[in-house]
């Protein structure tokens, strides 16, 4: 029970969060409405996909420093993660813009840099299906995912500061800070980030684990 304390934890703080996201109250806001309730999802999934990102660069990183093939697969298998999190953060996206701005795909830079990102980290996998030997395979795709962590910086987050963004907080548009993200959000709002990137890192451990499986299977036949 000790090991697997956290595991309890995220499933505790995402089933408050799925019940809070379509049963709880939540302050009535111009234009977002109810839709408010996707903040639990929608911005929650992509700060675990960025957690997720971050863990995948510096495994990449170490891998570069040490060459031990455990620090590459963890960087590919959060990886992994991060896209399962960046799709999801997607199409719970199209669902907000659908609802507020009218249309499931806007002209939005940061939309189109979300998909950006998306696009270049399904180019890691790629690349590492392109190459059988597994030290020319790390080391190339560790410098590509330090690249590619790179242009998600400047795709979801240096780009729409610079230009118009239909999105809160960028383009000369007001937070949500700046709403009213009262003690109700919050409350969800920040165990949810937790509870969502907790869920990222248990099927990732889940992923380890098969693939040792795999290994001595291979071991043995």
């Amino acid at each position: 029970m000790k090991k697997h304390w956290w595991k309890i934890l995220a499933s505790v703080i995402l089933i408050h969060t799925i019940v809070a996201g379509f049963l709880g109250d939540v302050p009535a806001m111009a234009i977002l409405n109810e839709t408010i309730r996707n903040m639990y999802f929608h911005v929650t999934m992509w700060f675990a996909m960025m957690i997720l990102m971050i863990v995948s660069l510096v495994n990449s990183i170490r891998f570069l420093g040490d060459f031990n093939l455990r620090s590459d697969i963890l960087a590919e298998e959060s990886a992994r993660m991060a896209i399962v999190f960046g799709v999801l953060g997607l199409l719970t996206g199209m669902v907000w813009a659908k609802y507020t701005w009218g249309a499931w795909w806007v002209n939005d830079v940061q939309l189109n840099g979300a998909a950006g990102t998306m696009l270049v980290y399904a180019a890691y996998f790629l690349l590492r299906g392109s190459m059988d030997d597994e030290q020319k395979r790390a080391r190339i795709a560790a410098v590509y995912s330090i690249f590619a962590f790179a242009m998600m910086i400047v795709f979801i987050i240096v780009l729409p500061r610079m230009t118009d963004s239909l999105h809160p907080g960028k383009g000369g548009n007001p937070g949500f800070s700046s709403y009213d993200l009262d003690h109700r959000l919050r409350m969800i709002f920040y165990p949810a980030i937790i509870g969502w990137t907790l869920l990222g890192v248990w099927m990732m451990n889940l992923r380890l684990r098969m693939r040792k499986i795999e290994q001595q299977m291979e071991q043995n036949s």
